[in-house]
């Protein structure tokens, strides 16, 4: 038999449905657990804050649970064969004493207020560690041993007093750049003898700006002569002050250069504008880079260009296909050139 023969004839036993072990396979299906946490975010109201209770809190035993419900059943089941009073008495104590504890575990969470505390021009960087800021309201009761995390990294424990406040922050790294929404936090507690877990998941409704990971150690920044403006190097001029030259007065002059200490004993004179020191403008251009360097690596290094670019005084603009920044500077401008590079080759990206 021929080879295509072959082939054909395994396509046939496999099904229509099936591919060969070489050939594409269908996606794999969403996990349960994916499956829950998008059911459970969508549970909570959009918003900077969320109140959890019994609509959003949940609660299932823990792997030291399901071994002492096994426990529990082994005692029960020596007590009926041995006709054991003491071993009935046992068991029966240790499961109300579980089940006293499913409930303490469950309002260990109940009734908690979480919020989000929106970041004042925060600077996050994909792949650096950052820190979100949050708030938790405790009415009614003290609350112990509450676990938090940011999209399932690094545990945060907290303990709140009662009718307390606590404002802390969770470490967090992000892993993209962009306009992202804020991660989905995790809340758990398993206090107070860790045989349930009640847990609830929330994001709030905002979203962080990521910015790309500066090149570390970064470049030099590229020399002011690289500026494709017909080859010359713009200027900027400024009213001289007191110690300008002077001038005798002119029909169409402004009255607030004249200078009146002079006008009792002499002609009107008014001060001389003057161009200040020529400051060149510096241009970090795409061009400028590399051809086979790939994109994230060059995002990489304009902005660690653009951080550098920030803390000399001269103007500075940016240059990317399709989108140009006119020169200038403070955080405003550094604002506006880190969120065009976050967002650089992403859809439904609005730099603000």
């Amino acid at each position: 038999m021929s080879k295509p023969a072959a082939s054909t004839l395994a396509a046939r036993r496999l099904g229509p449905g099936r591919r060969t072990a070489s050939g594409p396979r269908p996606p794999a299906p969403n996990s349960l657990r994916e499956r829950f946490g998008r059911w459970a975010l969508a549970r909570h109201e959009p918003g900077v804050q969320t109140l959890l209770g019994h609509r959003n809190v949940y609660i299932l035993p823990t792997r030291a649970g399901w071994f002492f419900a096994v426990t529990l059943m082994v005692l029960l089941v020596a007590a009926i064969n041995y006709q054991l009073n003491l071993g009935y008495l046992l068991t029966f104590l240790l499961a109300g004493s579980a089940l006293v504890s499913l409930h303490i575990t469950h309002n260990n969470v109940r009734g908690l207020t979480l919020a989000a505390r929106m970041p004042d021009d925060a600077q996050l960087y994909a792949g650096q560690p950052a820190a979100l800021r949050l708030q938790l309201h405790s009415p009614g009761r003290e609350r112990w041993g509450l676990q938090l995390s940011p999209a399932r990294q690094a545990w945060h424990a907290l303990d709140v007093g009662r009718d307390a406040t606590a404002d802390f922050t969770l470490p967090w790294t992000p892993h993209a750049r962009g306009h992202q929404p804020w991660p989905a936090l995790r809340i758990e507690s398993r206090y107070p003898l860790g045989l349930w877990r009640a847990w609830s998941v929330w994001r709030p409704g905002a979203a962080l700006w990521v910015y790309p990971q500066p090149e570390n150690p970064p470049l030099p920044l590229p020399a002011q002569h690289q500026i494709r403006r017909e080859g010359q190097v713009p200027t900027r001029q400024v009213l001289g002050d007191e110690l300008d030259d002077l001038r005798p007065y002119r029909r169409g002059d402004a009255l607030r250069h004249v200078v009146w200490k002079k006008a009792a004993s002499d002609d009107l004179v008014v001060r001389a504008a003057t161009p200040a020191t020529a400051q060149p403008e510096r241009w970090l251009d795409w061009a400028d880079l590399p051809a086979a360097q790939p994109l994230e690596a060059r995002l990489s290094r304009l902005c660690a260009w653009v951080l550098a670019a920030a803390q000399a005084p001269q103007p500075y603009g940016l240059r990317l296909p399709g989108r140009d920044i006119p020169p200038g500077h403070g955080p405003a401008h550094a604002r506006r050139c880190l969120r065009t590079l976050a967002g650089y080759g992403l859809p439904d990206t609005a730099v603000g």
